[in-house]
């Protein structure tokens, strides 16, 4: 008796969805960068972690390389400082393979009252929060061309779709970073090259303790007391965590995502609508 037989075909099912992605993460050490690290790695997308803190990248890196088999490096860089990061990407290349994800998280946030602001610290307020995104993405882009794929993801911050207090430079450089979004994904919208923003609303990082500890100096109330206030702002009564901002950055990295470009879209809790 006859039988029909079928021919077996390796099953990819198993197969990580960034399995063959290289991702390099800006302030890749420590809060929302270190969350996202994880969640790409978990996906098995390859890592350059870049940032300022050496011991931070090597305990991330570290930490992450217990939990999975992907290749994950680290380096210390300035990206406020082109040459450094030409010679980051020029090492991450060599090391892993073209850049095909990028993430710019590093960022900063200073507050003064505007009449206060001076030029010292809105220059360093754009240096850190748009500028750096515009080099890192100037070294990344001929190597996603060269790929035929590629995700930029720029953290901004709700500070990048409204107005808040004192924080004029910071607001004035997100703003300028979801800009700097919209204006590259049409750019590039007949390549298989998304950009979007990841907008996250104020989130349970090192970074709002520095605020919680600036409002507790300056105005006598508990440290309790001031992170009620940043919660107050998100309809949802609570802050953002680091885990939620990096499953927005996952989503966005999947191949199955490619339809969402330009896009600046809020982890706020409602917050912004």
């Amino acid at each position: 008796m006859a039988v029909n037989t079928v021919e077996e075909k390796p099953d990819m099912t198993d197969r990580p969805p960034l399995a063959g992605q290289h991702a390099l993460i800006t302030g890749g050490g420590k809060g929302i960068g270190a969350a996202i690290a994880e969640a790409l790695a978990g996906l098995g997308a390859s890592l350059t972690l870049v940032g300022r803190d050496q011991a931070a990248l090597d305990a991330t890196r570290d930490a992450l390389g217990k939990k999975s088999d992907v290749p994950i490096v680290s380096h210390v860089a300035d990206v406020t400082d082109p040459a450094a990061v030409a010679a980051a990407f020029q090492r991450a290349s060599d090391e892993i393979g073209p850049v095909t994800i990028l993430v710019n998280n590093a960022g900063a946030a200073q507050s003064a009252p505007f009449l206060r602001t001076d030029r010292g610290l809105w220059d360093a307020m754009l240096a850190i929060n748009v500028t750096a995104a515009f080099s890192c993405t100037q070294a990344a882009l001929p190597m996603m061309r060269g790929a035929g794929w590629g995700r930029v993801i720029n953290i901004a911050s709700t500070a990048g779709l409204k107005g808040y207090r004192y924080v004029s430079a910071y607001v004035a450089a997100k703003h300028a970073l979801v800009g700097l979004t919209r204006s590259l994904a049409l750019e590039l919208a007949n390549t298989a090259i998304t950009v979007n923003a990841v907008c996250p609303g104020f989130t349970n990082t090192a970074l709002l303790e520095r605020a919680v500890n600036n409002i507790t100096e300056k105005t006598g109330v508990s440290a309790d007391q001031a992170r009620a206030q940043f919660a107050e702002t998100n309809p949802q009564g609570r802050l953002i965590t680091p885990g939620e901002v990096a499953h927005t950055v996952a989503w966005l990295c999947h191949g199955d995502s490619g339809a969402i470009t330009g896009q600046a879209i809020a982890v706020a809790g409602g917050e912004v609508m």
